[in-house]
């Protein structure tokens, strides 16, 4: 496994990054297609031996039990200093009036509870879900920067919004002298390629980390167009972000089909080495319900895609409707 620094830092996370959204209770979540703590232990435990240091989860990732099964997992099998354990907060956790958002209010008290539930002291990265429009980002980025100096968050991180939110927000930070945001999570693979005109640029100049989520489009690069599966018949959410553009995406997934073949190789492994080509990119989130799938994301780190290959599957992209950012 190779390691590099997580933007301008001097912290190292692994080349890949584990996504913990598939571990959780089903029943406490939207997805009825979450593994369940006795099938996700064996997957964090093999991601650990295989050199995977950094884990990315959420306070609303299946009610807070993804944190709790992440975190007495690693507490079993890892070395609290050798991880690098991320979280996120914005999205609604309780009804009633100050149950989501980025208030300092909401921020002080959803830290604590997933230190709580993830049985730790701090976190390494602690990032908001998404922008919030009802709160200023001065306080937001304040409270951000008091969870910090009190110790229970190492970094702070963002994740799905626009360039211009992004930018202003570490303009905030600059300018009182809090901590700026060193990481984003954004929406990006070959079937979304947007982030590549404004976000993508800004962090390369900024020397921002990139760690991408939905690597692979919710799965729809690593099998036939046709085919289905559990979660692309039940997960609302992903036909959200790629049902409006299939008929132009197909002959992606095509052409990742083609060299695949071609190559010998299964075609996550040929989607993911397009990302980890891409120099902006730090740490692909994989989300992993099989260990085939963990094992593909490995061997992926070892394709090296030439530059005729990257053009060809490059080629169908057409511009998209911005998914991602609200």
């Amino acid at each position: 496994m190779d390691y590099v620094k997580l933007g301008n830092t001097g912290m190292d996370v692994s080349r890949l990054c584990m996504g913990c959204m598939s571990f959780g209770v089903a029943e406490r979540w939207v997805h009825p297609w979450l593994l369940d703590e006795a099938q996700s232990r064996p997957i964090i435990r093999k991601a650990l031996e295989s050199g995977i240091n950094f884990f990315d989860t959420a306070n609303v990732y299946a009610d807070g039990t993804s944190e709790e099964i992440v975190g007495r997992a690693l507490k079993e099998y890892a070395n609290r200093d050798e991880v690098v354990i991320a979280t996120k907060v914005y999205f609604r956790m309780h009804e009633g009036p100050n149950g989501a958002g980025l208030s300092r209010k909401s921020i002080m008290s959803e830290v604590d509870k997933s230190l709580k539930r993830l049985g730790t002291d701090y976190v390494d990265l602690y990032q908001i879900h998404r922008w919030d429009y009802h709160t200023p980002i001065e306080e937001t980025m304040e409270a951000l920067h008091d969870v910090v100096k009190a110790g229970k968050v190492r970094y702070i991180g963002a994740s799905a919004m626009y360039a211009w939110q992004f930018l202003k927000a570490n303009h905030v930070a600059e300018r009182h002298g809090w901590t700026r945001f060193i990481s984003m999570q954004n929406h990006y693979n070959l079937m979304y390629r947007e982030e590549e005109r404004e976000m993508l640029p800004l962090c390369r100049e900024e020397k921002i980390g990139v760690i991408p989520y939905s690597p692979l489009a919710s799965g729809r690069l690593t099998r036939d167009w046709k085919e289905s599966t559990r979660r692309s018949e039940t997960d609302q959410v992903q036909r959200s972000k790629y049902d409006a553009m299939a008929n132009a995406d197909r002959a992606i997934a095509e052409r990742v089909a083609e060299l695949a073949e071609k190559r010998g190789i299964p075609r996550a492994q040929i989607a993911l080495a397009w990302l980890l080509h891409q120099s902006a990119v730090t740490s692909p989130i994989i989300g992993v319900t099989k260990m085939s799938h963990l094992e593909d994301g490995i061997s992926a780190l070892s394709v090296k895609l030439t530059p005729e290959e990257l053009t060809y599957l490059e080629e169908p992209y057409v511009p998209h409707p911005v998914v991602g950012p609200q």
